[in-house]
């Protein structure tokens, strides 16, 4: 009888969990996140708004040159879900060193607009005249060291005012 009462105690736990413990892992490399990798599970929280598309670039290679243009290993372009947890894969080449950048495109305009998002790798800070002038953070900051499957927090930013950080209170 105890065997049964534990079963359906579990039952009950599992029913109870919020359905963002069971998310879907978005972009054409989800499978290399459910294996061995080696890849990197982008886990974007701080989102201003559900809709747009988020875009997704990794970084490999000579460290100074993260965040360049044209310099990504691998781009993948989603549509922002509309509920729940965002994690999207990115497959990399072989385990090693590398960098993130995300980009919330808010109007799926395809163009980056002041309402648009942004956030790295290992969460610098920056200020509004570090976007204008397009200064890129310490490498030492943004990389990310992957063996097998690695989760890579970011938090995005938005320009708020005269600042640019995270919103106080992300959409959900």
């Amino acid at each position: 009888m105890s065997k049964l009462v534990a079963g359906m105690a579990g039952m009950l736990i599992a029913a109870a969990m919020p359905a963002s413990a069971h998310a879907a892992v978005l972009g054409p490399d989800a499978s290399a996140c459910k294996g061995d990798g080696p890849a990197m599970l982008v886990h974007i929280e701080g989102l201003k708004k559900r809709g747009g598309t988020l875009r997704v670039q990794s970084y490999g290679g000579n460290p100074n040159r993260y965040f360049e243009k044209g310099a990504w290993l691998r781009r993948v372009d989603v549509p922002v879900p509309a509920t729940g947890p965002v994690e999207i894969c990115v497959a990399v080449p072989a385990e090693g060193t590398y960098a993130v950048s995300v980009r919330h495109d808010v109007d799926s305009s395809g163009k980056t607009g002041m309402n648009d998002g942004g956030g790295m790798s290992g969460n610098p800070k920056m200020s509004l005249f570090d976007v204008m002038f397009k200064r890129k953070p310490s490498p030492d900051r943004v990389k990310v060291a992957v063996h097998g499957v690695v989760r890579v927090p970011v938090t995005m930013n938005y320009v708020q005012g005269g600042s640019f950080g995270p919103i106080a209170m992300a959409a959900r």
